[in-house]
C-alpha cells in the first residue's frame, strides 16, 4: 500500500491514470524488484472482490428491461466479436506451433477485453451513458459470460475424464439458468423489501454493510455453482438499478470497490516477469501492436453487423482493443493445469499489461479517433445520453423534502424553475417518486450523491432541515464538489447563525425571526408606515442578523428546561442602586463580554441610550439593559450589583 500511495501520487501529478500507477506498484513490490510479496496469487481472491464490486456498480447502471432492449448489442456485437477474435487468435497461435487445445485457450484469452479498466476510465471521464460506451459495455458483458466456458474447459484439458465435453457444458448451462433465475427472482421480490427496511433504520453503517453483503452473497452464489463471481454481482446490481436506493448504493460501494480494484491491478503488476519481458521485448511489443489492431478491426466489423453507427463502432473498438483482466485469471488457471508453460504465460501476461498501459490514453482519445475515422466533426455528432440529472443545469438542489422542502418545490414548479431533491426517508422518496418528483434517495453529505444531483451545474443548494451540525457537513461536502455554489440554510432559530455563515452559507433563514419580520411588516403597514420604509427596516434587520429580534423579557410562567437553557436569550433590566458594585466604573472596565452578555441599552434620567459607548461611566439610578443566556444574565446581574 505504501508503494501504491507513492506511485499513485506521482502518476497523478503527471496527469497519468491511477491504473498505471497500480501496475507499476505491483512490478516494484513484486518478486522481480523489491520482493515485498513473493506470491501475488495469495492476494488474488481479495483482489477479485474488487471485480465483484465493480460489476455490482455496473449492474446498478442497468436494468433488465434496458438489457433486453440492448440484446442486439450484447448477443449481436458481443457474440460476433468473441467468436471472430477467438477463432482468429486461435489460428494464429496454432500457426506459431501451439497445440490445438492450447491455441483455443490462448485465442479466448486474447479475445477478452478489460472490464475493470474500461469501466473505470469511462466512469472517470463521465461518458458511462454515452452511446459509444454502451456499445463497449454490451460487448464486455458478453465477454464476462464467455469466460465461464473457458474456466470449465481448462481443467478438462489436463484430466482424462470419461464425461464428454458437451455434457459438461450442458450441465454448466443448466446451472447458469437456475442461478440467474433465482437471482432475478430474489432481486425483484426480496431485495427492495430488505433495503426498504434497512433504510427505515436510518443507520448508515447498516446500509453500507447490507450493500456489501448483497454484492458478496450474489457473487458467492454464482461462484459455488461454477460460474463467475462477477456475473452474480452484476445481476444483483442490475435488479437494484431500478430502485430508489440506486445512487446511495453506488456511493456506499465506491470506496471499497476503488481500493480493491487498486489491489487487483497491483497483483497484475506482480505477475509481470521482467526477465521474460526483456528477453522477448521485440516479440512482445510486436505482438501487442498486432493484437490491438486485429481487435479494433474485428470489433468494428462486429459492431457493423449489429447495426451500430460508424462513429460509435470505431470508438467502442478503440476502447476494447486491450487484453482483459480475466485473461490473467485464465492464464493462471491454464498454467496451474499444465495447459500453458510458465514462459508462455509470462509472455501473454506481459502483452496484456502493455496493452493495459496504453488503454487509458486510447479511451480518452477514442471519440476523437472515431471522428477522424468517420471524417465527422463534433458538431455533426448526435447528442449523447447522460445520467437522469446530468443534463439539468441552473437548477435548485433541495436537501430534505419535508414540509419546507415540499413547499419550496411547489412554488418552484409554478415558476418553471428546475430542481432536484435529495432525501433519506425511504417512504417519502417512494411516494414522491411515484408522484413524479425529481428526487434521489441518499445522504446529502455524500459527494457522490451530490454529483448525482449535478451540483456542479446548480445555481443554489437549499438545506431545509433544522440540524445545524448536519447542515455544516453538507456545506463542506458541497463546496468540495462545487466551491462556487451558493448555499442557503433554513433553521428554526438563529442560535447557530454565525457558525453557519462561517461554514460557507450564503444566506441563513431563521424561521422564527423571519416569521416575526413578516408579522412586524403587517403591523407597520396597518399603522400607516410607508412600504418603502418597512422594506428598508426589514433589510436592516437581516443585514444586522436580526439584532432587534433577540431576547425577550421572561415572565412568571416562562419555563426554562434543560433543552432550552442554552438556546433562549433573556433581556434583563438591572437597576443600579447606591450600593451597586459597578457604580463609577466605565462599561469597558466591567468586561461583560467575557461572560457572553451584551449591553443593549442604558436608561438615565428617563432617557433611553441604545448601545451606549464603552467609555460611559455608570451612575446611581442608571438602569442597564443586558441580554444573554439565562444563567449568564443572572451571573452578570450578581456581578454588577455585588461584584461577585
Amino acid at each position: 500500500m505504501a508503494v501504491a500511495v507513492v506511485c499513485v501520487a506521482g502518476f497523478r501529478r503527471l496527469n497519468l491514470p491511477a491504473i498505471l500507477a497500480y501496475l507499476v506498484a505491483g512490478m516494484v513490490a513484486g518478486p522481480e524488484i523489491l520482493s515485498l510479496y513473493d506470491n501475488a496469487q495469495d492476494m488474488h481472491l481479495l483482489a477479485e472482490i474488487g471485480i465483484v464490486f465493480l460489476l455490482f456498480s455496473l449492474g446498478l447502471e442497468f436494468s433488465l428491461p434496458k438489457l433486453l432492449a440492448m440484446r442486439n448489442l450484447v448477443f449481436g456485437a458481443g457474440a460476433a466479436q468473441m467468436c471472430f477474435a477467438t477463432l482468429l487468435f486461435s489460428a494464429l497461435a496454432w500457426l506459431l506451433g501451439l497445440p490445438v487445445s492450447t491455441a483455443v485457450i490462448v485465442g479466448g484469452m486474447l479475445a477478452l477485453s478489460s472490464t475493470a479498466i474500461v469501466i473505470k476510465q469511462i466512469n472517470e471521464l463521465g461518458i458511462l451513458n454515452h452511446q459509444r460506451s454502451q456499445v463497449a459495455i454490451s460487448v464486455l458483458l458478453f465477454q464476462d459470460l464467455a469466460v465461464v466456458p473457458f474456466l470449465i474447459v481448462i481443467p478438462l484439458l489436463s484430466t482424462n475424464t470419461d464425461v464428454g465435453l458437451g455434457q459438461v457444458l450442458g450441465l454448466a448451462l443448466l446451472k447458469g439458468i437456475v442461478v440467474v433465475a433465482f437471482l432475478l427472482s430474489v432481486g425483484k421480490w426480496v431485495l427492495p423489501w430488505v433495503f426498504r427496511e434497512v433504510a427505515r433504520t436510518r443507520t448508515d453503517e447498516l446500509f453500507v454493510l447490507t450493500t456489501i453483503l448483497i454484492a458478496l452473497l450474489a457473487g458467492g452464489l454464482t461462484y459455488v455453482f461454477g460460474l463467475s463471481m462477477a456475473l452474480g454481482a452484476f445481476l444483483a446490481g442490475m435488479m437494484l438499478g431500478e430502485s430508489q436506493y440506486k445512487y446511495q448504493l453506488e456511493a456506499d460501494i465506491r470506496p471499497f470497490r476503488d481500493i480493491l480494484m487498486g489491489l487487483f491491478f497491483v497483483t497484475v503488476g506482480m505477475q509481470l516477469d521482467l526477465k521474460v519481458l526483456t528477453d522477448n521485448f521485440v516479440f512482445i511489443v510486436f505482438g501487442v501492436v498486432v493484437i490491438m489492431l486485429i481487435k479494433v478491426l474485428l470489433m468494428r466489423a462486429s459492431a457493423w453487423l449489429a447495426g451500430c453507427k460508424p462513429n460509435h463502432a470505431w470508438s467502442a473498438s478503440i476502447q476494447l482493443c486491450q487484453v482483459g483482466e480475466f485473461s490473467f485469471v485464465i492464464a493462471a488457471l491454464a498454467t496451474a493445469h499444465g495447459v500453458l508453460s510458465d514462459s508462455q504465460s509470462s509472455i501473454l501476461i506481459s502483452m496484456g499489461v502493455l496493452s493495459m498501459i496504453i488503454t487509458p490514453y486510447l479511451i480518452g482519445k477514442s471519440a476523437d479517433l472515431a471522428n477522424y475515422m468517420t471524417r465527422r466533426s463534433p458538431a455533426q455528432l448526435p447528442s449523447e445520453e447522460h445520467e437522469p440529472y446530468s443534463g439539468i443545469a441552473n437548477h435548485i438542489v433541495i436537501a430534505g423534502f419535508g414540509r419546507v422542502g415540499q413547499s419550496v418545490a411547489k412554488l418552484l414548479k409554478t415558476e418553471n424553475i428546475p430542481f432536484v431533491v435529495i432525501d433519506s426517508d425511504p417512504v417519502r422518496v417512494y411516494e414522491s417518486r411515484n408522484a413524479g418528483e425529481p428526487i434521489i434517495f441518499g445522504d446529502c453529505r455524500n459527494k457522490d450523491i451530490l454529483h448525482s444531483a449535478n451540483v456542479n451545474g446548480a445555481r443554489l443548494l437549499l438545506i431545509t432541515f433544522d440540524y445545524p451540525g448536519e447542515a455544516i457537513r453538507v456545506m463542506s461536502a458541497t463546496h468540495q464538489v462545487n466551491p462556487k455554489l451558493d448555499v442557503m440554510v433554513r433553521t428554526k432559530r438563529d442560535y447557530e447563525l454565525e457558525s453557519l455563515y462561517n461554514a460557507g452559507a450564503a444566506q441563513v433563514v431563521p424561521e422564527l425571526q423571519e416569521g416575526n419580520l413578516m408579522l412586524i411588516t403587517q403591523v407597520l403597514h396597518y399603522s400607516g408606515v410607508p412600504m418603502s420604509r418597512i422594506l428598508k427596516r426589514v433589510r436592516q434587520e437581516r443585514k444586522g442578523r436580526y439584532d432587534h429580534l433577540h431576547g425577550f423579557y421572561p415572565g412568571e410562567t416562562t419555563e426554562i428546561t434543560y433543552n432550552t437553557q442554552d438556546k433562549l436569550e433573556f433581556v434583563r433590566a438591572v437597576a443600579l442602586g447606591s450600593h451597586a458594585a459597578c457604580i463609577g466604573k466605565a462599561l469597558h472596565e466591567l468586561k461583560l463580554n467575557t461572560m457572553r452578555v451584551t449591553v443593549k441599552g442604558l436608561r438615565r434620567n428617563g432617557k433611553q441610550i441604545n448601545r451606549p459607548a464603552h467609555s460611559v461611566v455608570l451612575a446611581v439610578g442608571d438602569i442597564l439593559i443586558v441580554i444573554g443566556k439565562p444563567g449568564r444574565v443572572e451571573q452578570a446581574e450578581r456581578y454588577l450589583l455585588d461584584g461577585g
